[in-house]
């Protein structure tokens, strides 16, 4: 790998913005990327699950990625996530993402046809990864949404022998003795970038370095304090800061979970990040009322004054 240094930090999980008719909407992306460059994160995961990534186009995700890369590049990380049900769609990306500039990619397992073993899974990403062969590439594990629970440790242990430049996985899964195991394996060759936002505290615990999330696009103030006061040990004021965390995402799953909960309340801060896409609903009015309500409760407005 080329210039290869391990992330750190908090990278966002950015929202893809859309119109009003649900098209993609790229002339958000400069001010998005502005605010998430204020806001101190060190990096952007562009194209995942919070992306939508499955309900775009190859041509949507390549603009997104395009536009990511015109206005975060040297100012944030930005990891391209790749993968897809189609290999050959997947490859395409992760060449693109290459030749735009990318820092790194990313591919979570396919989840239609899914790999039954470990060797299978490697087959899949090979040739992924192989197109951007000077990039850190990372395995994205999220079972709860491919169905995949292929083990990890495995995966990075063998891997590493067809895939060279594979740095680690993005770990969204609440198997934290999977975690560890990952984080120690080759005196910790491996990154292993926290993906469970309400859990921060328990990856950083267990020796992650880095935590990728979609409410640190809203609540960075909440993570960064949990980082320092661990750094610092007081556990006391993490645990505080964690819990205030926990209290956003009880709110955004009553109202649809991290994607669209969380792009709603990005609508609510004026960013103008629209609808999600069918099949997922529409938010309505006497929603964002609501939603809106149930933020007041928790102070979550007194902290964007």
């Amino acid at each position: 790998m080329k210039n290869y240094q391990p992330l750190k930090g908090l990278i966002a999980a950015a929202f893809t913005p859309m119109d009003s008719a649900g098209n993609v909407n790229l002339s958000v992306i400069r001010s998005y990327a502005e605010r998430m460059i204020d806001s101190e994160m060190t990096g952007i995961f562009i194209c995942g699950t919070t992306g939508e990534s499955a309900s775009l186009t190859t041509e949507e995700r390549k603009s997104i990625t395009s536009e990511w890369i015109k206005w975060a590049k040297d100012k944030l990380k930005v990891i391209v996530h790749v993968s897809s049900n189609s290999l050959p769609q997947a490859v395409e990306l992760a060449r693109h993402a290459y030749e735009s500039g990318a820092d790194a990619i990313a591919a979570i397992a396919p989840s239609f046809f899914k790999p039954e073993n470990i060797k299978e899974l490697i087959n899949f990403l090979v040739p992924i990864a192989g197109c951007a062969e000077e990039l850190p590439f990372y395995y994205y594990n999220m079972p709860s949404m491919t169905g995949v629970y292929l083990p990890v440790p495995q995966l990075l242990e063998e891997g590493i022998k067809r895939i060279p430049n594979l740095a680690g996985v993005k770990f969204t899964h609440s198997n934290l003795m999977e975690m560890a195991e990952c984080l120690h394996l080759e005196n910790g060759r491996f990154e292993v970038l926290h993906g469970y936002d309400e859990t921060l505290i328990t990856g950083l615990s267990l020796g992650a370095k880095t935590g990728v999330g979609s409410t640190y696009n809203y609540i960075p103030h909440i993570y960064k304090g949990v980082i320092d006061s661990f750094r610092k040990g007081d556990m006391d004021t993490a645990r505080k800061l964690q819990m205030e965390s926990i209290e956003i995402v009880k709110i955004i799953t009553k109202y649809g979970g991290g994607v669209r909960g969380g792009k709603a309340i990005m609508n609510l801060l004026d960013i103008e990040c629209g609808p999600c896409r069918l099949p997922i609903a529409l938010f309505s009015k006497k929603e964002y009322d609501l939603l809106r309500d149930d933020l007041e409760k928790t102070g979550f407005f007194k902290n964007k004054k």
